[in-house]
């Protein structure tokens, strides 16, 4: 079984496990699979608060769909969150990565 059954099998038992949905998303993404891995990363989001990581993820996915614009918001919620949770060189690195959107 490879990675993106296996969460795919762990999203479909239990869909309200936010880490089943972070990891699913990150193999659809990986996968190029990006419309998949936007759902993914919205579910996981409506489930927990992230500290950033998810967010910039999102956006990475959304700019790789040619939604500027939601990679954009989904960048500056990162960069939010990110300060919140005192993480701030990944709050820089989402600024670069907004930057260079």
């Amino acid at each position: 079984m490879d990675r993106i059954d296996y969460f795919a099998r762990a999203v479909e038992e239990a869909p309200q496990v936010a880490r089943a949905r972070f990891g699913y998303g990150v193999e659809l993404q990986r996968a190029g699979r990006y419309t998949e891995a936007i759902a993914q990363y919205r579910a996981y989001l409506d489930l927990q608060e992230d500290e950033g990581n998810a967010w910039g993820r999102l956006a990475e996915s959304l700019a790789a769909t040619g939604a500027r614009d939601a990679a954009a918001d989904a960048y500056l919620a990162g960069i939010d969150q990110a300060i919140k949770f005192g993480h701030h060189s990944m709050a820089d690195e989402l600024r670069a990565a907004l930057e260079d959107l």
